[in-house]
């Protein structure tokens, strides 16, 4: 069966109000977001060496974790709470910033490396490679030697608001990947921005105006889809 009941999501992030807006950390964004959305609070977990805090999306049980270990090390809270509710390596979807994904683009994929990215190899070292990865990519600044730099800094304003809007889409698909599995999450995600071409017949018809979102000078929160 293809489906993966994912029961844990991890934000990978830095801790402290002085990480709070970094590149580096929007994984605590999309956590913190997720749980504002359903009306999930956290609590520090000593025993687990992060936040965490449990949450139902549309019938799924999950747990939410922000490892408060910093970055390099936070597979030992995902080891920790994982095997403290005796979930596997592929019931976990971490979600962590991409330098080598455009500023926006999201990308959902099971397995693989770290890609450069310390955060995810320490997962990988505490609990094997056979985790869902969600990639929200934050551009490079090309050269290597500003790598830190760019991902320990706060995006500038469009960035930032492209980042938001991803974050956003991604909340938006995570039912389906709870509910009908990674093939259909994957299309949705990665078809994000495509314009299907019109019908002969509406061809000369004008395209809809997508209004700018906004950015906020204090907290990222990525904002629900208006339906109708």
């Amino acid at each position: 069966m293809e489906h993966a009941p994912i029961k844990l999501i991890v934000g990978l992030g830095n801790p402290g109000t002085s990480h709070r807006l970094d590149r580096h950390n929007v994984g605590f964004w999309f956590v913190d977001a997720l749980a504002q959305r359903v009306g999930g609070n956290f609590r520090t977990e000593h025993k687990f060496q992060g936040e965490a805090c449990r949450v139902d999306l549309e019938g799924h049980e999950l747990r939410l974790l922000k490892p408060t270990t910093y970055m390099n090390r936070s597979g030992m809270s995902v080891q920790a709470l994982a095997s403290y509710l005796h979930i596997q390596a592929e019931q976990i979807l971490v979600v962590h910033d991409d330098l080598d994904l455009p500023v926006g683009t999201l990308r959902l994929k099971r397995g693989g490396g770290a890609g450069g990215h310390n955060g995810v190899r320490d997962v990988i070292t505490h609990l094997g490679p056979e985790f869902f990865r969600l990639r929200v990519g934050v551009g490079h600044p090309g050269q290597q030697e500003d790598v830190i730099d760019h991902v320990l800094e706060r995006a500038n304003r469009e960035d930032e608001a492209k980042i938001i809007e991803a974050l956003g889409d991604a909340l938006d698909v995570l039912p389906i990947l709870l509910g009908h599995g990674e093939q259909k999450a994957m299309h949705k995600l990665h078809s994000r921005g495509v314009v299907p071409k019109p019908h002969k017949k509406e061809r000369g018809a004008a395209p809809d105006g997508a209004p700018d979102g906004e950015t906020s000078d204090e907290t990222p929160t990525p904002r629900p889809k208006s339906e109708g």
